[in-house]
This record gives C-alpha cells, sequence and structure tokens, in this order.
C-alpha cells in the first residue's frame, strides 16, 4: 500500500490551481479524463481532496460545442489532453480530445460519491451546472440511433476506433472472430449511464431540484430495462459485451458484463449468476479476471484487451460483488492480486499483464510495455480494501456505516487511521479471529460522527 501511496503522490499534475492524475508512464503521462475519474474514484478512501480536484479540472475542459475533429459535444467529458508538437500542428486532435463513451457518465458517478465521502456541498453547488450538462450529453449525444442505448462512433479522422476502455482496434469481436462495426453499445456503459442518472435523482432532490430527480429516476429505471432486454443471453446466463451496428450482441464471455455489478443495475438473482460464471476458471486466471474468457475462440492471453488481466477491471468488479454481498469471492480475488503484486518490481501492479492460467510455482508473466506506475492499477487495492472491509459513508448525514467488515485469510490485524469522513477524522481497528472479523473504533477528531457497525446476512 506504501508503494499505491507513493504512486499517487508522483502521478499528480498540477492544472491550474488543482491538480490531477496523470494515466500512467510512460505512454499516459498527461490527463485521461476515463482513467483519472476511475482512479479517483478507487482512492477515496486515501484522500478525497484528489476526486475533488479531479472534477473541477475535467468540469474546466468540458466539452462546450459540436467540433468533429475533437469528437467533442456539449457536455461531453474529455478522454485526453496532450500539449505536444503534433497537437499544436493540429496533425493530432488532442487539445483536448473527446473520444470517450464513458467518462461523462463516470464524472457524474464519481461527484455523486465524492459528495458520499465529503458532503461538501458547495463542491456539488459549483459543479451542478456541469452535471446538468453531462446529464444532457447522455440524453441529448449519447444515443446515436434512439434506441435509448448510449452508443459511440468516431467522428474525427485521428480519433479512437474504439471508445470505451477496451480502446485497442480488435478489443470488439464476435465469437466468429470478425470485428464489430461502430456504432457499439457497451454493455458496460448503459450501465454507467443507468448508475449516473440513478445517483444524480438523489442529489438533486437533495438540492432542491425535484422535478428533474423524478425524470432522471425513471430514466434510469428504464435505462436498466433496456440492459436487461437487450443485453441478456439466456443460453450463457451472461450479459452480452456489446450491441454491434446491427444490434447483433456480441456474445462473447468478457468481464465488461462485470461492471454493471459496480453500478448496481442488475437483479440479485441476475447478480449471482454473473458472479458465478465470473468465478469459473475460463475467467478467473488465479492472478485476476481475464477481460476475456479462454474458452472463447478470440482468447489471446498475450493480448491488451482480449484475455489480459487489468487491476482495476478487477477492482471494479469486485467493489460490485461486494455491493451485492458477494464477499468470499472478492476476498479471492484480493488475495490473487496481492500475490500476483509480490512478483512485480517494487511490490506494484502494473497496468496490465498476460492472462496465462496460473499453476503451482509459477509467475504472473508480464505484458513488456505496459505502464508502471498506472494510476488505476495504483488505485486498485484502496478499492477492494473499501469494499472488503464493508466502508460506507454518508458524510452529508454524519454518518459511517462499516457493513460486514472482512480481512482475507492471510491478514489479522490493520489499523487505518485519520479517515477522511466530511470534517471528521476517524481511525479504526480490524481483527480477524476465525470466520469473523471485528471493527473498534479507536478515534474521532473534528465533527461529531456516528459510526455503525453491522453485520448483515
Amino acid at each position: 500500500m506504501q508503494t499505491c501511496t507513493a504512486d499517487f503522490h508522483a502521478l499528480q499534475i498540477p492544472d491550474g490551481d488543482q491538480h490531477i492524475l496523470a494515466a500512467g508512464i510512460p505512454w499516459f503521462a498527461t490527463m485521461f479524463g476515463r482513467d483519472s475519474l476511475i482512479a479517483a474514484y478507487q482512492s477515496l478512501l486515501l484522500n478525497p481532496r484528489l476526486a475533488c480536484e479531479t472534477l473541477r479540472v475535467l468540469a474546466r475542459y468540458q466539452g462546450k460545442r459540436s467540433n468533429d475533429w475533437l469528437d467533442e459535444e456539449p457536455g461531453k467529458i474529455p478522454h485526453e489532453y496532450r500539449t505536444g508538437e503534433m497537437t499544436r500542428a493540429g496533425e493530432m486532435p488532442f487539445s483536448p480530445y473527446y473520444g470517450s463513451v464513458d467518462a461523462t457518465p463516470l464524472f457524474l458517478m464519481l461527484l455523486s460519491e465524492t459528495f458520499n465521502w465529503t458532503g461538501d456541498t458547495e463542491l456539488v453547488q459549483e459543479l451542478l451546472p456541469a452535471a446538468r450538462s453531462a446529464l444532457d450529453w447522455i440524453e441529448n449525444y449519447g444515443d446515436l440511433d434512439g434506441d435509448g442505448l448510449v452508443e459511440y462512433k468516431r467522428r474525427s479522422p485521428k480519433g479512437l476506433i474504439n471508445q470505451g476502455w477496451k480502446d485497442s482496434w480488435d478489443a470488439n469481436m464476435h465469437r466468429d472472430g470478425s470485428v464489430a462495426n461502430p456504432p457499439i453499445a457497451l454493455v458496460e456503459v448503459q450501465g454507467y449511464c443507468h448508475e449516473a442518472q440513478y445517483r444524480m435523482a438523489q442529489l438533486l432532490r437533495l438540492f432542491g431540484d425535484t422535478t428533474r430527480a423524478d425524470k432522471l429516476r425513471k430514466s434510469s429505471t428504464e435505462f436498466a430495462k433496456r440492459i436487461e432486454k437487450a443485453f441478456w443471453l439466456p443460453e450463457e446466463n451472461f450479459y452480452a459485451m456489446a450491441l454491434d451496428s446491427a444490434k447483433r450482441p456480441m456474445e462473447v464471455i468478457s468481464s465488461n458484463a462485470g461492471h454493471l455489478l459496480f453500478t448496481r443495475t442488475v437483479a440479485k438473482d441476475r447478480a449471482r449468476l454473473v458472479v458465478e460464471r465470473l468465478m469459473r476458471d475460463d475467467m478467473q486466471s488465479g492472478w485476476g479476471w481475464r477481460t476475456l474468457a479462454r474458452s472463447e475462440r478470440v482468447f489471446n492471453p498475450l493480448s491488451y484487451h482480449r484475455g489480459s488481466v487489468w487491476p482495476h477491471d478487477n477492482s471494479l468488479i469486485g467493489h460490485g460483488m461486494a455491493l451485492y454481498g458477494f464477499r468470499d469471492e472478492v476476498k479471492q480475488i484480493f488475495t490473487a492480486l496481492y500475490q500476483a503484486a509480490l512478483n512485480f518490481r517494487d511490490y506494484r501492479l502494473p497496468e496490465l499483464f498476460c492472462g496465462v492460467q496460473r499453476h503451482e510455482n509459477d509467475e504472473p508473466v508480464h505484458y513488456p510495455v505496459s505502464c508502471s506506475p498506472q494510476a488505476w492499477a495504483s488505485g486498485a487495492f484502496f478499492l477492494l480494501l473499501t469494499s472488503l472491509l464493508g466502508i460506507r459513508p454518508s458524510a452529508h448525514r454524519k454518518e459511517l456505516n462499516i457493513v460486514n467488515p472482512m480481512l482475507p485469510d492471510w491478514l489479522d490485524y490493520l489499523r487505518i487511521s485519520n479517515l477522511n469522513i466530511g470534517k471528521s477524522r476517524v481511525s479504526l481497528d480490524f481483527s480477524r479471529h476465525g470466520e469473523r472479523t471485528f471493527c473498534n473504533v479507536v478515534d474521532v477528531s473534528g465533527e461529531k460522527l456516528l459510526i455503525n457497525v453491522a453485520f448483515r446476512k
């Protein structure tokens, strides 16, 4: 964890009076909307200030107009910002570039979760105009063909072909090996949009805009219904990775569907089926979940997105499993990634590593050109730890809930000092005795804080 903390200090880059995380070194040493947002979400346990500054920086560059060269649209959160010679000469569109279909709903999700941790009403009031513009983008620009789903298709001749987090050219394939044609509707993006609207309905209601809150709550419910109808694969008991331009589902078993747990989009019975499928050994490499199942024809454990293991991907899926109560599975993946980290330099998880199956006395197979450090890889342990310990803050209510805390079998004791919840600081001791983990409140300073430790079935 010391290495992860140091990485978060090292990767911060200034922008005006704020800082934002660079995505990774050496290839992505600049602001990336999606990466910065996810890393800030992961590290709320470490320091919510970084999330506050990330939101302010990205709001500053939020899209204002339609610009095909930049893939820009009003309300859209930027993907990437570079200031090199090729950008200044107009050869590349990174000034900034907006080719990311998921950064905009992720911005809204981070705003909501940051408020849960900080209770910062001034931050929310400041960013509500940006939040409303982001909601408008989902409603008015994200749906390219009027089917109620959010798709992407690049307009810039120099832009990204694929605009989800799996953005390599061959990331989105059908089982027969054919590359899916855009516009593409990714299953996780629909989940992000559902969660963004649901969260913003709660936030806007709290801040007095009940009319839009009611509309958003209804819209989020409709999103969940459309996901179920369009993406569920009855033969697989799983969700399709995406829909292509002809609305054909990409029926490959992939990690994308696991993000529906992170966004709390699916019913508990469906969640159980998703968890069971992810825990099979064609998805679980022994070092973490693969991006694509080993049983698929297009699987390649040495590829960038078709079978490799990405720590951040694992952390989001694991966090979602914990939200649905599947703690034992989260404990397994936390342990797998911890054991993987022991085999990398400075115990640092890289951007990704190869999805080769683990056997006795094996080490994880390195992906030679992965970034290290990579912000959202460094943030993976923070989010998984938050998930295992059941830390659920509600700062505006001056409450901290600890729900079903759990330590892995190899860790008997853990202290968290100076945890920031609103204007309070908390120190907590977690100790494991057999199968039970107990939480003891050591100290609370600053404002009064109600701390509830609950054990639920």
